[in-house]
């Protein structure tokens, strides 16, 4: 469908559907609302997955990487929470705009930022995919640890609810 990784926001609506099925599917409205909920926008078989981007934190250089978490440049940039991926389609987001001028400094250490994440995720693409796929191959055949499973969204029930929310 498209060779490179997107940086996209994923509708608030759509979301709080798909938590009516899986409460694992992480708020992005309410206080989060200023903060928009962005992400790394890939496909996994036939869907477009969503998966969300954490900001730097200081316990990201700490942790580990895993099944479900990618640290970005070494927790540099933050990571990429795999757990919380998200099907879904081009009607579900919108591409967040890395090339926009602003004076506020605020939105400028985010744009930063995203750009940031966007060229390591790239320069890292191999890894990306395969850590993804993985995960949801894992998952799809119930071959994943307990601890990591309960972590996850339900990506085969989200999918059939993406299509039923798409249609």
């Amino acid at each position: 469908m498209y060779q490179n990784f997107k940086i996209v926001k994923v509708d608030s609506k759509y979301c709080d559907y798909l938590r009516t099925f899986d409460n694992k599917v992480p708020y992005n409205a309410g206080k989060k609302e200023l903060r928009p909920f962005i992400g790394v926008l890939f496909m996994v078989e036939k869907f477009e997955y969503f998966a969300p981007l954490a900001s730097p934190k200081p316990k990201h250089k700490t942790l580990k990487n895993t099944l479900d978490l990618l640290k970005i440049d070494n927790g540099v940039y933050g990571v990429v929470n795999f757990n919380n991926m998200l099907p879904v389609t081009s009607g579900n987001y919108q591409e967040f705009d890395l090339n926009k001028k602003t004076s506020n400094k605020e939105e400028m250490f985010r744009i930063n930022l995203l750009t940031n994440q966007l060229r390591w995720l790239t320069s890292n693409k191999k890894d990306v995919l395969t850590k993804s796929k993985l995960l949801y191959n894992l998952y799809k055949n119930k071959k994943l640890p307990k601890t990591v499973e309960d972590r996850c969204c339900n990506f085969i029930l989200l999918e059939e609810k993406c299509k039923e929310y798409n249609n």
